[in-house]
């Protein structure tokens, strides 16, 4: 058999065996998402005990079973939570119908435990609807859960001063059923934009997600 023979053999082989690889691989949900940020592999979070707006306790257990929507902030933010929290209040009747053995759950995980009580949580998350969970607790609870998360925190200013500000990462991010996290939904930064996770996109996107 001549060189060429044998490439030409070889070429075609290889021809075949990429139109079956196009052909035999099952079907993937990875290219269905346009919006969001997903990690490779999911993230484990560390141990953590929070309490909730019910001054109930709130821990790992509590993420699985469900698809939670976890986004930081506090109740004197004075602009990104409380529109990132009407966002997901507009969707959430949506997200709601979508087929799942894991219901979707949204938590608003406080970074401010100094004012926001369970007392001050429970009032607050209720303006927006009554099934969302706002969570806090102490800081060395709170910094390696956040962290874990791919998001941050910082105290902007003294707390001594009554109005202070804490500055936070906008991303919503996204826990699976098994407590991990897979990604995150990230804001557009624009000049004249106040930086969210926008809900059109998270709808667009969590029927993917969810199905994987």
């Amino acid at each position: 058999m001549s060189r060429l023979q044998a490439g030409l053999i070889a070429f075609v082989a290889l021809v075949i065996g990429v139109y079956a690889a196009i052909n035999i691989a099952p079907p993937s949900n990875i290219n269905k998402t346009q919006h969001v940020s997903t990690y490779p592999q999911a993230r484990a979070l560390p141990d953590f005990q929070l309490v909730d707006h019910n001054n109930q306790s709130f821990t790992p257990e509590n993420l699985i079973g469900h698809w939670s929507l976890v986004f930081v902030g506090y109740t004197y933010c004075p602009d990104i939570c409380p529109t990132t929290l009407a966002e997901l209040k507009s969707i959430y009747p949506e997200l709601q119908k979508i087929p799942t053995d894991f219901p979707i759950q949204v938590v608003l995980m406080s970074v401010d435990p100094k004012r926001d009580t369970p007392k001050r949580l429970n009032e607050y998350i209720h303006f927006f609807h009554p099934d969302f969970i706002a969570v806090s607790g102490e800081h060395v609870q709170l910094f390696p859960l956040v962290r874990a998360m791919g998001m941050m925190y910082s105290m902007s200013e003294s707390t001594d001063n009554p109005n202070y500000l804490v500055d936070h990462s906008s991303s919503v991010v996204v826990v699976n059923p098994k407590a991990q996290v897979v990604g995150r939904f990230k804001p557009d930064f624009a000049v004249g934009k106040l930086p969210i996770s926008e809900g059109q996109k998270i709808l667009a996107d969590m029927p993917a997600i969810m199905s994987q």
